[in-house]
């Protein structure tokens, strides 16, 4: 069996595929298709370069048609709105006990959209924001930024971002726990929790103590609770699996749009694995 079975791949991705006009080769079923995209996400491998014949039963179509449809497929949405429907298809698997929210920077080596060099990485990185569930489940993500912006920078439309998708998949925000270290320890992010009436529970950052009141200070009256923070850790749990899918751990996509919907794929294949094992026990 591939990374992901064919039952599977009929189930929850080729639903939300669009066809074009033209159609596809009745010849190649389009589970064949997926099953190379995969194999790129899981490998890290040149789309040049992909093993094209072990997928295929008769035509076999080159890597430049596997391309066109993963870049179609990406610019109508449909992986961001595979992901979604999973998760509102099977929110009884996750745990919302609180969710944990993390930046992470990725290097680049193409340049492209949401490129910038950032100093502690001594390259060109693309920074995201990530949240996840308290077992390390990856939620959403944000549209990529420049590596230079740390965390907070454009946090309120961000955020909002990451909390439209989860509102998409019936997720309520209502009352929800949320953890996050101290690099957004703001008032801005603060903000931008109260305005979804998520609970924020930030490590407070001793820099922001011997600063003057600013739109990045800290409130005054926030309350940590140390107990629960210590939840956090699963997000870096969260990072390890998707750096399984070793075409995330560099970046070679140029444009944004093609390199988000990797990680939707990566999402989906690792909460449709975790489903799968539950229904087994």
């Amino acid at each position: 069996m591939g990374i992901l079975s064919k039952n599977t791949i009929d189930t929850w991705i080729i639903p939300h595929l669009t066809v074009g006009s033209r159609g596809f080769d009745p010849t190649v079923p389009i589970h064949e298709i997926i099953e190379a995209i995969l194999h790129r996400l899981k490998t890290g491998c040149q789309w040049r370069e992909l093993p094209t014949k072990q997928f295929f039963s008769n035509t076999i179509l080159s890597w430049n048609t596997i391309f066109y449809h993963y870049n179609k497929w990406a610019k109508a949405g449909c992986w961001a709105k595979i992901w979604v429907n999973i998760l509102k298809e099977n929110r009884k698997y996750l745990d919302l006990s609180s969710v944990e929210l993390d930046g992470s920077h990725t290097p680049c080596k193409n340049g492209g959209d949401a490129v910038g060099y950032q100093g502690r990485k001594a390259c060109k990185t693309t920074n995201s924001l990530f949240m996840s569930d308290n077992q390390g489940i990856m939620l959403a993500m944000s549209t990529p930024q420049e590596g230079q912006h740390h965390d907070l920078f454009e946090i309120q439309s961000l955020f909002d971002e990451i909390c439209r998708m989860l509102k998409e998949a019936g997720i309520n925000l209502d009352g929800l726990f949320l953890n996050a270290d101290p690099g957004f320890d703001s008032a801005l992010f603060r903000e931008a929790c109260e305005k979804e009436n998520i609970i924020p529970n930030v490590k407070l950052n001793p820099r922001n103590s011997a600063q003057q009141e600013t739109e990045l200070a800290p409130i005054g009256t926030a309350i940590f609770d140390e107990l629960l923070y210590k939840d956090r850790s699963v997000i870096e749990h969260a990072n390890a699996w998707i750096d399984g899918f070793k075409a995330l751990l560099v970046r070679f996509e140029f444009s944004v749009r093609n390199w988000m919907p990797l990680h939707f794929i990566a999402f989906s294949v690792i909460f449709l694995r975790k489903i799968n094992k539950k229904k087994k026990v």
